[in-house]
């Protein structure tokens, strides 16, 4: 049994190591959708100057257009803001309320590309990103981290991206003694770490 167990065990560390290793680094065209089981949208703010408040986006959604010219590549993406996580129940469901996202109002939180430059494995990507109700361009700084296949013989692409952000610029403020004291910080680092799934053509 243990030997069995063990021979398992080793087999499927093998597969894994395999599809990291043979990762391929061409890019192959076609739509993606971004599969949120194996991603995720997280971000990070200073909270009282010396640390941080980290969270994360539980439900999302989007389609990554890979085009092997990589600059006319594009990306669609939609977060819930009812996922959002920070481990504190009483602050996850205060963030959700009017006095910051206004989840009622603005369920999603969105971002449209207009513009990649670099190459693929170092590029900013320009959109609009709308919070509450306001657009803004953002760019992230990003890395195109190859194409695989996975053990079900489903093709797949992976990304890495980091952006910075003010709170402010979209309207997420609340309570004069949080906005009059060092409680929270006004930059945000949105983090992305993205597996997406090639459309089969029917």
């Amino acid at each position: 049994m243990k030997k069995s167990f063990l021979s398992t065990s080793l087999a499927i560390a093998a597969l894994g190591f395999s599809i990291s290793v043979f990762a391929e680094s061409k890019i192959e065209e076609g739509k993606y959708n971004i599969d949120p089981m194996h991603s995720k949208v997280s971000f990070e703010i200073p909270h009282l100057v010396i640390s941080s408040v980290e969270g994360s986006f539980k439900q999302f959604g989007g389609v990554i257009d890979l085009n092997k010219d990589f600059a006319k590549s594009k990306a669609d993406v939609a977060v819930e803001i009812a996922s959002i996580d920070t481990g504190v129940k009483d602050r996850d469901d205060h963030l959700k309320s009017p006095d910051f996202f206004d989840q009622a109002k603005h369920a999603q939180m969105t971002f449209k590309s207009k513009k990649i430059s670099g190459k693929a494995e170092d590029f900013k990507l320009t959109g609009d990103l709308t919070i509450k109700g306001v657009t803004k361009s953002v760019t992230f700084e990003g890395k195109f981290l190859g194409n695989v296949t996975d053990g079900y013989g489903n093709r797949k692409a992976a990304f890495k991206a980091t952006t910075k952000i003010n709170r402010k610029d979209f309207g997420l403020t609340w309570g004069k003694m949080v906005e009059a004291g060092p409680v929270v910080g006004d930059e945000v680092e949105i983090k992305l770490n993205v597996q997406a799934a090639k459309e089969v053509k029917k």
